[in-house]
């Protein structure tokens, strides 16, 4: 089975990627949907981030989500530690998922592939690329969200140069290029 890392910033266009592959056949494991699912609900993330960060970061309606956040705003050692304790297991589970696919091919969906490793478990990285002003613009309408807001982001992320240096192919989303020929050509490389 051939693993694809699909990887790019905010408003690059990963999901579109992402979609136009499942269309051809190719599942895609969406990490930032999965971790945020395995947060609040996988044992092992539960008592390591409760050991980390106290007993009222979970309630009986599961993660507080605006605690964690306290936690790891503006702060980078609390980050990295929360993320050493969510990528193993987000890790884990794409590789218990990728045995379940009867495909010859799979994808995981990570803004953060090389952040956190998971380039490591997947054979092929492809990244989407946008150009900055489009990803900002995209963002903002997505989200309904501040442009100083998206920007923070944006700021916060590996840049997409190094992104592009790092990765086996990259795929233009710059409104210019049709995404569709891009993809199958990609596919014909495999």
């Amino acid at each position: 089975m051939i693993k694809i890392g699909i990887t790019g910033g905010i408003g690059s266009g990963k999901s579109v990627v992402a979609s136009l592959l499942n269309l051809y056949g190719v599942p895609v494991y969406v990490a930032d949907t999965e971790s945020k699912l395995l947060t609040d609900t996988s044992p092992v993330i539960k008592e390591k981030l409760t050991a980390l960060l106290g007993e009222d970061l979970y309630t009986e309606k599961g993660l507080n989500k605006k605690l964690l956040a306290s936690h790891i705003f503006g702060n980078p050692e609390y980050l990295r530690l929360v993320n050493a304790i969510i990528h193993p297991e987000v890790n884990r589970h794409f590789s218990a998922w990728t045995k379940s696919q009867a495909s010859d091919i799979c994808a995981i969906e990570s803004a953060i592939l090389f952040e956190s490793g998971f380039n490591e478990v997947v054979d092929k990285s492809l990244m989407v690329y946008a150009p900055m002003q489009l990803r900002i613009e995209r963002a903002v309408v997505r989200d309904n969200t501040p442009r100083e807001e998206i920007v923070r982001r944006i700021n916060n992320q590996l840049p997409d140069e190094v992104k592009r240096d790092r990765s086996d192919y990259v795929i233009y989303n710059d409104d210019k290029q049709a995404l569709l020929p891009q993809v199958e050509k990609f596919l014909a490389s495999l």
